[in-house]
């Protein structure tokens, strides 16, 4: 996941987090959190990435909605991520004092 944008692994974080995870839910995600619009020329490019590195799977829901899952490569990458964030950010862990 080291070679990712931030913006790229927040729609993994996203992606993984929603039930029904389609472009628009994603995009409504982010813009809440980012507090500003999500261009579909932004959005769509990096999905299509993240489906190109085998991160996640792109499905139709139907004729106009594709649905996104992480793939499993997806979920460990989002588990090694957060057990190296922990690393740093976990207060009672060894080294920290």
């Amino acid at each position: 996941m080291y070679d990712l944008t931030g913006f790229q692994r927040d729609l993994m974080y996203v992606t993984g987090g929603l039930k029904e995870p389609h472009g628009l839910a994603i995009k409504d995600e982010l813009e809440n959190y980012y507090e500003k619009e999500i261009h579909h020329g932004r959005l769509y490019p990096n999905l299509d990435t993240l489906v190109e590195k085998g991160l996640i799977e792109k499905g139709e829901r139907d004729r106009r909605t594709n649905i996104y899952k992480l793939t499993r490569r997806g979920e460990r990458e989002i588990e090694a991520r957060e057990e190296w964030e922990a690393q740093y950010t976990d207060t009672e862990a060894e080294g920290d004092e």
